[in-house]
This record gives structure tokens, sequence and C-alpha cells, in this order.
């Protein structure tokens, strides 16, 4: 095994900022991907490994590294992938926030721990924000009775394609459906239910809607809540952005339409880049225990991108240096709620 930490996806954009944050730290970095020439563009001094997925996947498996960071999406396929090819003492973590992703890794949960593996889902923006306020409004009190958090990123654009990998996963997301855990079970709903008009506390109003996602799962796992509701600012909130989601994931369950769409989505250009919408980019919880007491906050990072960027580098540090442990996880879950601040958040308690 080395101390090496492997970069998934280097060329995108959170992985090239990962890959200059982990240069910075001193880490032992190696850039993957399909194209040699812009692996060298991002970090002209790393070593590159190409191929496709499974040509990177047979090599990780023979080198093991200490750590590999995954930033390749869809990761309802990519992360059971990446993590399976991880040999008995390689640690693994993504940005990922698709519940199907979530659930197959949670089911890695005991095989991970008899091979001394770490498996860290989620270390992004909307499930480390959410979990972690949650995680900090939670500590010392008893099971809450209801659960919901909200994600509201505020991301900047970058001119380019969108991209297959972030294609696939919006296409998955719709093809998900919305879920919700009701009586201590989860179960499917209509994409964007139970909108909510929020206020955050910087003075900016936004409508967040439940979602099937990374921060659904996370709180859940994290509050033991027999009621939980992940909501988010990217959810279809009107009747009429609900309407059309639900007919668009009617037709892309058609045979063939979801990888058609997949290749049309991701030849989308956006030629001017363009500023966050907000200062901030928010993660929100609301918990009401038994006896109807209610306590509400919010954590607060800036731009959502850069904070995930943060998020992953410094949670693969942690890996590399022995300080997780086997098992399956999200990140505030294995190293609790100051993680989130260590990637340059700040916990607000309105309460």
């Amino acid at each position: 095994m080395t101390g090496e930490i492997w970069v998934l996806g280097a060329t995108g954009r959170v992985g090239r900022e990962a890959v200059k944050r982990l240069w910075q730290a001193g880490a032992e970095v190696v850039v993957t991907g399909r194209d040699r020439e812009r692996l060298a563009q991002v970090s002209p001094d790393a070593r590159a490994v190409t191929g496709s997925l499974d040509e990177v996947c047979a090599r990780l498996a023979a080198e093991a590294p200490a750590v590999v960071i995954n930033t390749v999406g869809p990761f309802a396929a990519t992360a059971p992938q990446v993590a399976r090819a991880c040999p008995p003492g390689t640690h693994y973590v993504d940005v990922g926030n698709e519940l199907s992703a979530f659930e197959a890794l949670h089911g890695m949960d005991r095989e991970a721990a008899e091979t001394g593996r770490t498996l860290v889902a989620g270390a992004g923006f909307g499930v480390l924000a959410t979990e972690s306020i949650l995680s900090h409004l939670l500590a010392g009190e008893e099971k809450p009775a209801r659960v919901r958090v909200d994600a509201i990123a505020s991301v900047a654009i970058e001119p380019g394609a969108l991209g297959e990998a972030l294609a696939a996963t919006i296409v998955r997301s719709l093809l998900d459906g919305g879920r919700e855990v009701r009586q201590g079970r989860l179960v499917h709903t209509r994409t964007g239910g139970a909108a909510e008009r929020l206020t955050t506390p910087e003075g900016d109003v936004v409508t967040t809607a439940s979602l099937g996602s990374g921060e659904l799962f996370a709180a859940w796992q994290v509050s033991g809540a027999p009621s939980v509701i992940g909501a988010s600012a990217l959810a279809p909130g009107s009747p009429a952005a609900r309407a059309a989601a639900s007919a668009t994931a009617g037709l892309l369950r058609l045979p063939g339409m979801a990888g058609f769409a997949t290749r049309r989505l991701a030849r989308i250009t956006t030629t001017k880049a363009k500023e966050p919408p907000r200062r901030s980019s928010w993660g929100r919880a609301r918990v009401e225990w038994p006896s109807g007491r209610v306590r509400e906050g919010w954590l607060r990072t800036g731009e959502g991108m850069t904070f995930t960027a943060g998020a992953v580098t410094e949670v693969a540090q942690r890996l590399a240096k022995g300080e997780g442990r086997p098992g399956a996880f999200t990140p505030a879950r294995l190293f609790g709620p100051e993680v989130a601040l260590a990637a340059g958040a700040e916990f607000v308690v309105t309460d």
C-alpha cells in the first residue's frame, strides 16, 4: 500500500480544486482521467493514470493507494464500482448526492469493516452542510420525532459543456423520484412535495422542496427520527415544475430514453460564466422532539462547489492519516460536525 491519494475525475471542477488543495497540503497526489493532456494541465508534476473507469479501477486495485476520491458521476453507478475496486486498507470518499448511491455504499458496511476500509459518501456541500447542522442541534438530546433538512446551494456557473457525468446524475435523480421517511420507513413520494418558503439569516427568500437525495439519507442516519424530510432549493417546488418533473420522469422510463436524454443534456453549453445567485450557501435543519419542543439552525458556507472541494479534501486527508474507522459512513457521522467547520463553514443557530 502507498500513501497516495488518487483523484478520479481530476479534470472536472471539483477534481481540479481538490488536486490543488491536496498539493498545497503536501499530499502525494495521483490524477486520473481519460485525457493525459488535460490531466497534465491540471497538475504537471503529478503522476497520471489514464483510461476508462474500468481501467482505472483495475490499476487502483493493484496499486492500493491510501485513499481514493471519486468525483465521477453518476454515483449510483460509479460509487459501488469504485468502492468495490478498493483493496483492503484503501479508503474511499465521494462527493455524490444520489440516494441510490448512499444505499449501495451503506449496504457494503459490513464488507468494508471486515476488510479495514472506510467508505464515505457525500463529502460535498448538501450532505455535509445539512447533517452537520442537524448533528449540532441534536448534541446530547433524545431521539427526535420529526426532522427536516434543507440544502440551499449558491453556485457559480463555469462556461463550457454540462458534461456526461453531471447529465447522468440529473437523469438519475429524476428517475429516482421523491422520497421521505415516514413511520421509520423510506417511502416513495412525489418529487417536489413539502415545499416551504424560507428566509435565510442573510435575508434571501428561497423555496425548497423534498427530494430523494443524500441529504435525506444522512439526516435519517444521524437522527434516527421516524419522520424525516430532505429538501433542496434545486427541487421543483412550484406546481408547474412538479408536473413537468413528473412528466419528464415518465418519459425517461421509456426504453432508451434515459441514455438519449443524458447524451443531449451533456452537450448543453454555457458560453458565459455566471456569479453565484446569493452571497452564501446554507444548510438548515429543523428538529421537533416528542415533547413538542422545536429547534432550528443554519450552517453557512461560501460558494457551494468551492465548499465541496474543501470538504472532500478535508475528509480524504483525515482518512490518509488513519483517523477514520472501518465501515460505511457519511462525513459528519464519521468525523462529527466539526469536519464542516474545518472545511470552511460556520454554525448560525437561530432559536
